[in-house]
């Protein structure tokens, strides 16, 4: 009777302070920012105990607005989400009964659809958490609950039954195999379920996420293989509905079990070629579609080769997706840079043929590419040869061995379409040949220099198309990153005239007309060409330096702010080029406007795109003066150090909020299960980076003179040895420490002594929890470098033995050389006798180890060329997989042991 006294008491004797709660609830709903903000604030007040009653019963009530049902539905969810562990256990035993019946009952009740899912999201995550730590259902009648409505003449019922199952997959907890087979039953008699379309939706999305949830269990994927043909059946289905969340479940499954999906790929592979193909169907839709064959392809990239039949279907309808172009009048006269539309078919179909190409490779993409590509070359349509000219750039990193050889032909189909009529094509014609100067530098420039330049140099002519001259700029900076010193020097005269030429024109043009997009570009071509060519740059650098200065002292409105950050990082790259000697004309005014700039720092906006070249400015004006750096230290450093201490944002979210986010370029996330993801706000990280680099720079270069700042960055960096969003920075973190060391060494042996006492416990756990092995060298380093031999000796002998237990036991064949590069790369940094003779024979057991696995493997690849899906390049996958000990044998010479 107790139970249903709180009911009655629940929906009753507190009906006055639940019609205000409800009122709150509308209040939540406003239009007005401030009114709802309002009520927000008194929404946070109310305890969670006594909210959560309440959001019950005006989820339940169906004498309310359907706004206000939902919006109970949904804060009850998010309750249970993020408050379950303070809230549930200060109810009742009888309330928390009485939650779970309500719960139920709700789902039971609700006639309006919308509703009733945003009921069964609460339900599921209250079931969610009634699962305990060894896995035990303390909820039992959830599950009664579930199979029931599964079985129900309710078709919404039904579906509300696999929309909990959907969000909760393991809901069973240990006793799933005790339910193996009812779980599939009711599955499987919802998917034959053709009169209500809803429910068979709503069962393969539930069969979904319970294979994804077992992906490892090739026990259970077997015993569920005969879903697979209704589930395909529906998603086929689905098209007409233009529902995309089928097609979303396909490429979960490609991308967490795809072998399960082998049985129905002579269906599966048919199936998404009709998608892509498909115009009258929505371009996310089609790309959906193209998005499924790649990520069986980059999963199980074997099996998808088994399957080549397909490849001379799937490469045309990839490639027909890159020529879907508009013709835009004024596009090669746009003086902004443009934000490429990664939702645009083109685009889309682009990536999908650079990672298609890396997952199968060249072997099995070339051919169905080079098939193509000369008609499409042909085409009297510039889409066509656009699309073609910009398919030789995606495919060259997944092809480059098969490219290789080709390359004098490649390149004598791409050169004159460097002077064709249309300039979208010139533009992917420069395109292409900056990718095959990054996919094949150094060897394209050392062969092709005499081919390649002069034909950018008359692009640079292109004055009526400042896009493509911008891009034929690009082009030669990717051409001069990539080349050899002594083969760029032989062009110093034409490409330096042709810069100084284009420069001209294109400074009185930015005084004109306010224009500056070839400008931007040319001025970082120059920066690189000096950064080769480094002290042969000298003799040009009276010709360039004042105009970088000019436009450095006056480009100073908010649009010039990207022209004047790549000119800061101009003159700085040159000043290293040409060295302090031929620079310290130039060096005060430079250091001058670069101080003026730094006073302003405050007023800068957080993403004004000058900080970082700034930042990096500093570091190179640093290494310029050496010593007299130091003088700069009390203006360089605020803003460095501000950088440095950025904290990202980050965020644990659920479904719902992450679909609010979605478009949102400045957050990545990732899917941690259960309906949530961790997000984190990518602004800043890149900025942070650098300024941790440049911290190591300045210690490095400055040493005694960085003293007055060593405790301060040292504040900064420790910490940052657990910064675990970034690589880079916890190097560089651990690679400043020893500099910082002798920085502080000036101020006696006391003070360094507390300075090692601050940073050894820190960097002794950063050794002991480091996730990745590859950063691990950079910690032991930063050790040997502060304490010497002996103690580094010492901290080895306690690394080494869990080391060498890690590689000894490790299941994972992905992690292994991980472990293998830190051996080695330990073995290396710290040299001879590093290894006890037990360490030494325990090391000698493990290469033994790993030589009988070799010729295991031997015989293993005899059997798995019997294998349905075995071919040569799986065999390439193998071979490397076996040759891992290679790493260490390099480091087991005399010298080091």
């Amino acid at each position: 009777m107790k139970v249903k006294g709180e009911v009655y008491c629940l929906t009753l004797n507190m009906a006055d302070e639940q019609a205000r709660f409800e009122a709150l609830l509308q209040g939540l709903m406003s239009e007005d920012n401030e009114s709802r903000t309002q009520n927000e604030g008194l929404y946070d007040k109310i305890p969670g105990p006594t909210k959560l009653p309440m959001l019950v019963q005006s989820m339940s009530n169906s004498n309310i607005s359907i706004e206000i049902r939902t919006l109970s539905s949904v804060l009850l969810r998010r309750l249970f989400t993020n408050e379950f562990e303070e809230v549930w256990p200060k109810l009742s035993p009888e309330l928390q009964t009485a939650v779970k019946e309500k719960l139920m009952s709700a789902i039971t009740e609700e006639l309006t659809p919308p509703v009733r899912r945003k009921v069964c999201d609460a339900t599921a995550e209250l079931a969610r958490n009634m699962i305990d730590d060894e896995e035990n259902m303390n909820w039992p009648e959830v599950l009664k609950f579930m199979f029931e409505s599964a079985s129900s003449p309710d078709s919404g019922l039904r579906e509300s039954a696999l929309h909990i199952f959907k969000n909760v997959p393991g809901i069973f907890g240990k006793q799933q195999s005790h339910y193996m087979d009812v779980i599939k039953q009711m599955l499987s008699r919802c998917l034959a379920d053709r009169d209500n379309p809803q429910v068979w939706f709503e069962a393969i999305k539930a069969s979904t996420a319970f294979l994804v949830a077992n992906d490892k269990n090739n026990h259970l994927l077997h015993h569920f293989k005969d879903l697979l043909p209704p589930m395909i059946q529906g998603m086929n289905e689905s098209l007409s509905a233009d529902d995309d969340s089928l097609m979303k479940c396909l490429i979960e499954l490609a991308e967490n079990v795809p072998k399960f999906l082998r049985p129905q790929m002579d269906n599966i592979i048919p199936f998404c070629l009709k998608v892509i193909s498909d115009a009258n169907l929505s371009d996310s839709m089609r790309q959906l579609g193209m998005e499924a064959i790649v990520t069986l392809s980059e999963t199980a990239p074997a099996m998808v080769r088994k399957f080549g039949k397909y490849m001379p279907l799937l490469v045309p309808q990839v490639l027909a997706l890159m020529v879907d172009l508009e013709e835009e009048e004024d596009w090669s006269i746009q003086d902004e840079p443009e934000e490429e539309d990664t939702e645009s078919n083109s685009i889309a179909a682009e990536s999908a043929l650079d990672r298609l190409a890396c997952a199968l490779g060249g072997k099995t993409m070339l051919p169905h590419i080079l098939a193509n590509i000369p008609q499409m070359l042909q085409n009297g349509d510039w889409r066509y040869r656009h699309a073609a000219l910009m398919a030789i750039s995606a495919c060259a990193e997944g092809c480059h061995q098969q490219m290789e050889g080709m390359l004098n032909n490649i390149l004598d189909a791409v050169l004159p379409f460097l002077k064709d009529p249309h300039p979208r094509v010139r533009y992917a014609g420069c395109n292409a040949i900056g990718q095959l100067c990054r996919d094949f530098g150094p060897l394209f420039q050392k062969k092709y220099h005499n081919r390649v330049v002069p034909e950018l140099l008359q692009i640079m002519d292109d004055n009526g198309n400042p896009r493509v001259q911008s891009h034929g700029a690009a082009a030669l900076v990717n051409f001069a990153e990539e080349c050899p010193k002594i083969v760029l020097s032989q062009y110093l005269d034409v490409i330096l005239n042709k810069m100084e030429q284009v420069l001209s024109s294109k400074f009185k043009e930015l005084l004109e007309k306010g224009v500056k997009l070839v400008l931007e570009q040319v001025v970082t071509a120059l920066a690189s060409v000096a950064d080769t060519v480094e002290e042969k740059f000298t003799q040009y650098y009276d010709r360039f330096m004042p105009c970088l200065k000019y436009i450095m002292q006056n480009a100073v409105t908010k649009e010039m702010r990207l022209l004047r950050g790549k000119t800061i990082e101009c003159i700085s790259l040159i000043g290293l080029a040409v060295g302090k000697e031929k620079f310290l004309q130039d060096c005060s005014d430079v250091m001058q406007m670069l101080l003026k700039t730094q006073t302003d720092l405050s007023e800068m906006e957080d993403d004004d795109p000058q900080i970082s070249y700034m930042i990096s400015a500093w570091a190179r004006m640093c290494k310029i003066l050496g010593k007299e750096f130091q003088q700069y230290l009390p203006l360089v450093m605020p803003p460095v150090l501000k950088a440095a201490s950025l904290k990202p944002e980050v965020a644990l979210l659920d479904s719902d909020e992450i679909k609010d986010m979605q478009g949102d370029t400045d957050w990545e996330f990732v899917n941690v299960g259960e309906q949530q993801s961790f997000g984190i706000r990518t602004a800043g990280l890149e900025e942070k980076t650098t300024a941790c680099q440049m911290l190591v720079c300045y210690a490095r270069e400055l040493k005694e003179g960085f003293a007055e700042y060593a405790e301060e960055v040292v504040k900064t960096m420790v910490p940052l040895l657990k910064f675990y969003f970034e690589d880079d920075i916890r190097i560089a973190a651990s690679e400043s420490l020893p500099f910082l060391i002798d920085c502080a060494k000036i101020r006696g042996d006391q003070y360094v002594a507390e300075m090692w006492n601050y940073i050894c416990p820190s960097l002794l756990k950063a050794i002991e929890i480091e996730p990745e092995q590859s950063v691990l060298p950079e910690h032991l380093y930063a050790l040997s470098k502060i304490r010497g031999d002996q103690y580094v000796a010492e901290m080895w002998n306690y690394i080494c033995p869990s080391l060498l237990k890690a590689i000894e036991i490790e299941p994972e064949q992905s992690v292994l050389p991980e472990h293998l590069y830190a051996l080695s790369k330990c073995i290396e940094k710290l040299g001879k006798g590093c290894l006890s003779q037990e360490n030494m024979n325990l090391v000698i057991s493990l290469l033994e180890k790993q030589l009988q696995s070799h010729f295991k493997k031997q015989e293993e690849r005899h059997e798995k060329r019997k294998d349905e899906d075995y071919d040569e390049d799986l065999e390439e996958d193998l071979l490397e997989e076996v040759t891992l000990p290679k790493c260490v044998f390099t480091c087991l010479i005399p010298d080091h042991c």
